[in-house]
């Protein structure tokens, strides 16, 4: 059994299965607050708007990112209507690309098992999966540079012939425009970082005269640009806000309040690279030694890639757990590099450490209903997570105890393979069990509960606070009341479109009252017992821990 990436049929019977489960998984849980919410209500106001060019959030100007996602998410909606699959299935089909490509580029520039342990090694790498079924930006940047990526080791092998060079070298700059229109410059600076210090340290400076520079900028500028003159026509304050304050400010200032400690990225690399910790450190140490390799040295620019990526973001006042996800993919192809030669002993400590892993994980169990409960209700949420969690900690275990036994008798190809299945299966019930609570932080129940509240010209307010998920389920947005925060410079071009004040709105409020206009608010719980106190009225149509829905009339 040490020839299973030769296997045609067990390669397309697991592709299939891995594809179905994935796309399946897309549409079983909420939209979850911050990100997934911003990013579906961004995509819906533009399907319902019609404006593709400027990007707005609960109808404010919102110029922190780039349309690529909000108008994948918005071609989502028009096709299949609205829907938390739909919401996902850009990122979805990111995550998707960035394992093909993986597997394919590994398949070309170091061989067929190279090839298909580096699809399963980042198919089943949790940060990854888990990336790929949520709806956020880090992912649409990540299939982008897995273009950029891929595309360069495929061009630049040296048994490429000059059209497959030519070819893949434009894929590559396509690549790096997109990926400049899924989250800004970094798109462009990062690969051309890489590339200038893969010159440096392997003394190629030949690869400068085989990009393709001068086809490859017409192309990168004809699909990158538009968008940015377009935008900046419309709305001369963008250009300036986009590429100081969320560029330059954003990389050196603490303006963001997201500064992290510089050991922040190996904390979260960790347990992001399960279930592969164990052979990771032996991964790119053997990346690191030279080689007799001849023009193209694919496993130092492999390297070069992740070291500088990780640096780059380690350096970076402002720090996110998704900033780097774009080195995921040349962790597994070099992972799945020395996985085809690494020694018995290697792959037996990387499925010991996974058993060890699971085991812990069992005994952490019983402590995880004291993490983020912001109320003591909250609690048998996380008591009904409790068996998901301990399900993937049990898989990850045993999937390792069995990697063990295969590991100890040669059997190369399903070592890897059972660390693989174990890690996927794993993270997708870590993913889907999360729902009952995820449902709760997102307050879908509570939009729903509103909807038959609601015509089509009730006023809506959130006092004090704003609501990322619910304004999608409502199919609206919202007068914000007393909230800046992300509009902060939305709002300072469009003032009108929120109450600064708690007052104002109470006095708008109880105009509302007196003309027979029914208005509904959503309010933290805190904020509700204060103005209950100064005797507004308010009848509550739904209530939860984190929010109080009310209404005048």
């Amino acid at each position: 059994m040490n020839d299973l990436y030769n296997n045609k049929k067990v390669l397309w019977s697991l592709l299939a299965v891995f594809i179905l489960v994935w796309l399946y998984a897309l549409g079983v849980r909420t939209l979850v607050p911050p990100d997934e919410g911003r990013y579906a209500e961004m995509a819906r106001e533009m399907f319902a708007s019609g404006d593709w060019i400027t990007t707005r959030l609960n109808g404010i100007k919102y110029f922190e990112k780039p349309p690529l996602q909000t108008w994948m998410n918005a071609l989502s909606f028009a096709a299949f209507g609205l829907g938390e699959w739909q919401a996902r299935l850009w990122t979805g089909l990111c995550g998707l690309l960035g394992v093909l490509l993986s597997g394919y580029a590994g398949s070309r520039v170091f061989g067929p098992r190279v090839g298909f342990y580096a699809a399963l090694a980042l198919g089943s790498s949790l940060f990854w999966v888990a990336s790929g079924q949520i709806d956020s930006l880090d992912m649409s940047l990540s299939g982008m540079m897995a273009i950029v990526l891929c595309s360069v080791l495929v061009a630049q092998r040296d048994d490429a012939t000059a059209s497959e060079q030519r070819n893949w070298m434009l894929l590559c700059w396509t690549g790096m425009a997109l990926a400049v229109l899924a989250k800004g410059l970094i798109g462009l600076v990062l690969p051309g970082a890489v590339l200038v210090l893969y010159s440096l340290l392997s003394g190629d400076f030949a690869i400068w005269k085989r990009l393709h520079l001068g086809k490859g900028l017409l192309l990168f500028f004809a699909v990158a640009t538009p968008w940015f003159v377009l935008v900046g026509l419309r709305n001369p304050e963008q250009p300036h806000f986009f590429f100081v304050h969320e560029h330059w400010e954003r990389f050196f200032l603490k303006t963001h309040h997201r500064e992290g400690a510089w050991y922040y990225f190996f904390v979260l690399l960790a347990p992001g690279i399960l279930p592969w910790l164990g052979i990771l450190p032996q991964a790119l140490l053997a990346a690191g030694r030279r080689r007799a390799e001849t023009r193209f040295q694919p496993r130092l620019l492999l390297l070069i890639w992740s070291v500088f990526i990780f640096t780059f973001f380690s350096y970076s006042s402002s720090k996110l757990p998704g900033y780097i996800l774009p080195i995921f993919p040349a962790l597994a192809l070099l992972l799945a590099a020395y996985l085809e030669t690494a020694p018995r002993r290697s792959r037996i400590i990387a499925a010991g450490l996974l058993v060890l892993i699971g085991i812990a994980g069992i005994i952490a169990v019983p402590q995880m209903v004291n993490v983020g409960v912001r109320h003591a209700s909250e609690t048998r949420l996380l008591v009904a997570y409790q068996p998901w969690v301990l399900a993937a900690a049990i898989i990850t275990a045993a999937g390792g105890a069995v990697a063990l036994l295969h590991a100890r008798h040669l059997r190369r190809d399903l070592t890897v393979l059972t660390m693989a299945l174990a890690g996927f299966a794993a993270t997708e019930l870590i993913l889907t069990g999360f729902e009952p609570y995820g449902a709760m932080r997102a307050g879908k129940t509570a939009a729903l509960k509103m909807l038959p509240e609601l015509k089509a010209d009730t006023p809506i307010y959130s006092v004090a606070t704003y609501e990322q998920s619910m304004t999608f389920y409502l199919r609206r947005p919202v007068t914000l009341v007393d909230y800046w925060d992300e509009f902060t410079f939305g709002l300072s071009q469009q003032p009108e479109l929120s109450i600064p004040k708690v007052e104002q709105f109470v006095e708008r409020w109880q105009q509302h009252s007196k003309a027979g206009v029914k208005a509904l608010a959503i309010i933290s719980p805190e904020k509700y017992a204060e103005l209950k106190q100064q005797g507004l009225t308010m009848r509550v149509v739904v209530q939860d821990t984190r929010r109080v829905v009310v209404a005048n009339l």
